[in-house]
């Protein structure tokens, strides 16, 4: 990422800081099996003869503009998605530093592939196009040995753990063991939008079965054949994995748990977070996403944040994390909680979550927003009585926010905030199309999933905005590893959420956006770092000391540079061949 960030697309730009900060572990033929280290046709002549490799490659000399130019021609030309995903994971295991460059160089292009909305399918599909392994698989029956498993990845300084259980993958459910694809996903993100090192992420799957008939009944499925294990030795299990993790790496490894399931991401997210470095991207993240865009559509509306009805289409994670962030930054325009948790409103699948049914057995979690009104079945119904000034969905149901439900929320409305987050693309509450045609152009919209600009028939262009986790996590992951967070906070998500929101400018929402260009994610990243890091110090949870006289000069000097280094005779003493 930091690779050209000051416009230098030298491919030797910054070896005098790095000449000898690597060395190819290996020589001749392995050497071009070693993705770390391998350049392919790029490297030059003298590097292939001082290395054992001459005439193993074409005598050209690639330069690696030519290389990712060739790298985009394979990827255009592949026939689905999916083939894209598989072609760019094969560019990854082959030659690391080109393949991001190339996401790096390509974000827009690149990151529907790598991550939402083509990594769901990918993980449907991982049985059938798996190619080699990456990252610790480990299972259920892997009790007493999980130290063991972590001692042998081969890394020694791991920074940051993405984990998932496969419970919840996405909007599509119990993938299983095939849901590892969302770790890896998810840390090749951390590295290209964030710039940390990829031999310091370890993407892990806890296999502790599925309930997804599909899945165990499937020949190529690659997890374990049982059920999901849901008695104690669950719970053991990732007691000894967050143990395990932090005697090898330390207490300042940041542990990202994903995807899992309602039941038990909120209760191990609280078991752990003042114990560990660790948070729920899917509760916390996705919240910090969403509320810096609410925030932004303030600047729309011209209201204030107390100043809107909150109705939210689910009730899960990703919905209770906003609506408790939601509060969190009402609270601190001056509004007390009950009076903030008035302004949020919940639908689950059996209608409006209201006092009378919090004492007929809905989750403490729901309750927590279960306010005085009475029953309201459906969403279209509480639309209509509720009459919201903004509506989320969130919980993976297509096509929910129906014309009629959106032509409701612009009739009350002179601009309706819209937000359909749910991933994949198939499982979002509505397009961008359709939100803003029902609403005659008026809607602020943001989605999940990307979607391409709408223009209304007064010839306005629209561009809808894309509340993906990627503006956040990667940014904040890197403040947290470098400055040495020991614990986070909801509170740093919040301030996170705010920073995005800032970086948000008159252009952007002339445009429609209440983000940034995606493109533009690496540098929003650079800032939510230095901003996480200024925060972690004016509250004295940084453990970095002392503090660094010029935060973004070191944060930059500490990041992935995905420009080859130079391997040229003269910069290392070889043995003999």
């Amino acid at each position: 990422m930091s690779g050209n960030t000051n416009g230098n697309d030298n491919p030797d730009h910054g070896h005098e800081g790095h000449r000898h900060a690597l060395r190819p572990s290996v020589w001749g033929p392995a050497l071009l099996k070693d993705p770390q280290f391998n350049k392919g046709t790029a490297f030059s002549l003298r590097e292939r003869q001082a290395l054992g490799i001459h005439g193993l490659l074409p005598p050209v000399v690639s330069t690696p503009e030519i290389q990712e130019q060739r790298q985009l021609r394979n990827l255009r030309g592949q026939p689905t998605n999916l083939d894209r995903y598989v072609h760019l994971m094969d560019l990854q295991e082959r030659n690391e530093k080109l393949f991001y460059r190339v996401l790096c160089n390509n974000m827009e292009e690149t990151m529907p592939i790598v991550y939402t909305p083509t990594v769901g399918l990918a993980c449907q599909k991982y049985g059938f196009i798996y190619r080699r392994p990456r990252g610790l698989f480990i299972t259920i029956h892997d009790i007493g040995h999980v130290a063991e498993i972590i001692a042998a990845w081969p890394e020694q300084d791991v920074k940051a753990v993405v984990v998932t259980d496969g419970e919840r993958i996405l909007g599509l459910g119990d993938l299983g063991c095939a849901g590892m694809g969302i770790p890896v996903g998810k840390l090749a993100l951390y590295t290209a939008i964030a710039g940390v090192k990829p031999q310091q992420c370890l993407p892990v799957m806890l296999d502790v079965g599925t309930d997804n008939q599909t899945m165990l009944d499937d020949p190529l499925y690659l997890g374990l054949r049982q059920r999901r294990d849901r008695t104690d030795k669950y719970d053991a299990l990732v007691d000894e994995f967050m143990k395990a993790v932090v005697e090898r790496y330390g207490q300042n490894c940041l542990i990202q748990f994903e995807d899992f399931g309602n039941r038990n991401a909120f209760r191990l997210l609280e078991k752990y977070r003042n114990k560990y470095c660790t948070f729920n991207d899917d509760i916390q993240g996705t919240a910090s996403v969403a509320v810096a865009g609410i925030l932004t559509s303030l600047r729309i509306t011209g209201k204030k944040l107390s100043d809107n009805k909150f109705l939210f289409q689910g009730a899960g994670e990703a919905a209770l994390g906003i609506a408790g962030l939601l509060v969190s930054a009402m609270e601190q325009e001056g509004l007390p909680e009950a009076e903030a948790k008035k302004r949020i409103w919940l639908v689950d699948s059996k209608g409006l979550i209201v006092k009378d049914r919090a004492s007929g057995g809905i989750t403490e979690h729901k309750a927590h927003f279960a306010n005085e009104h009475e029953h309201i079945p459906d969403l279209a119904q509480a639309v209509k009585t509720l009459k919201p000034t903004a509506l989320i969905g969130a919980a993976a149901i297509g096509g929910v926010f129906t014309e009629e439900i959106l032509r409701d929320m612009a009739s009350f409305n002179d601009k309706p905030i819209i937000f359909a987050l749910s991933n994949p693309t198939s499982k979002a509450e509505c397009t961008a199309e359709e939100a803003y045609k029902a609403t005659d152009g008026k809607a602020v919209f943001a989605s999940g999933s990307p979607f391409d600009p709408y223009t209304t028939p007064e010839g306005k262009t629209l561009v809808p905005g894309q509340g993906n986790n990627a503006y956040v996590f990667p940014g904040v992951a890197l403040g947290v590893t470098l400055f040495g967070v020991r614990h986070i906070s909801d509170d740093i998500f919040l301030e996170a959420a705010k920073a995005l929101a800032d970086l948000v400018t008159e252009e952007h929402l002339a445009e429609g956006r209440v983000y940034p260009p995606l493109q533009q994610v690496r540098e929003v990243s650079v800032k939510l770092a230095i901003h996480t890091g200024e925060y972690a110090y004016e509250k004295n949870i940084a453990s970095l000391y002392p503090k660094p006289s010029n935060m973004e000069e070191f944060m930059r000097s500490n990041m992935y540079d995905y420009n080859y280094e130079s391997f040229e005779p003269e910069f290392y003493d070889w043995p003999s061949q």
